[in-house]
């Protein structure tokens, strides 16, 4: 095909997205877990909501409301479902009560690094398995932004050895949560808006939340010295849901548009938030010197290995679509990994004293 030929079909393409549209206005509303202002969480609706506007000459109407208008932050999934909304924006691991094959879809333990997972959703097997599991709650599931690799979390006290783990209250959600209890750990789930709250008042003795252009917002270097650097979530995706009754009503059109626009949102989220923790950890450095960044020592870390390898095996015994998944995604981990070693860590070793 020529170039000339390339162009115009591209250019057909891009009028048939953005010209002006015959069809009757559509609004709908999207219900997200986060508040209305958490950024950078709350951005990739937003944006969404800004862009497919912006395509359908004001025609495609989506209103965002943050936790504190629905006041459900855990129950996007149910709303979304029911028809109360036509989107919602969470984490697909909050759903892990419903159905543990959801986990797969935010971040695991030890698991791939977002280049390697996104490889995964789109060139491997990860948008079959989400459709494969949404399906039976009548819903689209569809990536909604990366934080890259959290931290580990922040806590009262250092952690030493594993016994320091035991009897600890701590707020870590997905299968990482069970991880942690099976070192000891009573585990909590705690909305974002309750956190500080929960670690100041001793509620809770420690909390992993996101990572420095987060965390710092929240405050909870004033209450919990102790920053601990990750291995639950490498690669945590944010989840957009789409009612499929209101789907399949949608014109082909609109669904071109809110498609592309919910890449480009996730995509800019994940940027967002590297941007935001480049400043955040420049910045806590500088003024907050009392925090005490740790790693966790090696048999605290052999420890939670352990006991990952451990649920997953429960949980692949007991449920056949669990252990198909679990293998499909160490398999393609381990295949991604071997580039993105060569690919980033030798780089980064290159001169590293």
């Amino acid at each position: 095909m020529g170039s000339m030929k390339k162009f115009l079909l591209l250019g057909l393409t891009v009028s048939v997205l953005i010209s002006p549209l015959s069809a009757k206005k559509v609004k709908w509303r999207l219900a997200a877990t986060w508040p209305s202002t958490l950024t950078p969480l709350i951005t990739p609706p937003m944006k969404v909501a800004e862009m497919v506007k912006e395509m359908s000459k004001g025609k495609f109407i989506i209103k965002v409301q943050g936790k504190e208008k629905h006041k459900a932050p855990l129950g996007i999934l149910d709303m979304v479902k029911g028809g109360q909304y036509q989107m919602g924006h969470s984490s697909s691991y909050y759903w892990k009560g419903k159905d543990i094959n959801t986990v797969w879809f935010t971040s695991v333990p030890f698991g791939m690094t977002p280049s390697e997972q996104y490889a995964w959703f789109y060139y491997g097997n990860g948008m079959k398995y989400m459709k494969e599991v949404y399906d039976k709650f009548k819903v689209l599931s569809f990536p909604g932004g990366n934080t890259g690799n959290q931290m580990g979390g922040w806590f009262r006290k250092e952690i030493k050895s594993v016994a320091d783990l035991k009897g600890l209250k701590m707020r870590i959600p997905g299968l990482a949560g069970e991880v942690m209890a099976k070192l000891g750990v009573n585990v909590v789930n705690i909305p974002a808006g309750e956190l500080y709250t929960s670690l100041d008042r001793g509620a809770i003795d420690a909390l992993e939340w996101v990572g420095p252009g987060m965390d710092i917002k929240m405050g909870f270097h004033k209450v919990a010295p102790y920053y601990y650097t990750g291995w639950h979530e490498p690669g945590s995706e944010m989840q957009f849901l789409i009612n499929k009754r209101a789907w399949k009503k949608l014109p082909d059109n609109f669904k071109a548009m809110l498609v592309t626009a919910m890449k480009a949102a996730t995509f800019d989220m994940y940027i967002q938030n590297f941007a935001m923790s480049v400043d955040a950890w420049e910045k806590m450095k500088k003024e907050y010197p009392k925090i005490k960044v740790e790693t966790f020592p090696k048999p605290v870390i052999e420890a939670l290995k352990k006991a990952s390898d451990e649920v997953y095996a429960a949980y692949a015994k007991k449920n056949p679509k669990f252990k198909e998944i679990h293998d499909d995604y160490f398999s393609y981990m381990k295949k991604a990994r071997a580039w993105s070693q060569m690919m980033q860590g030798s780089y980064l070793n290159l001169l590293k004293k």
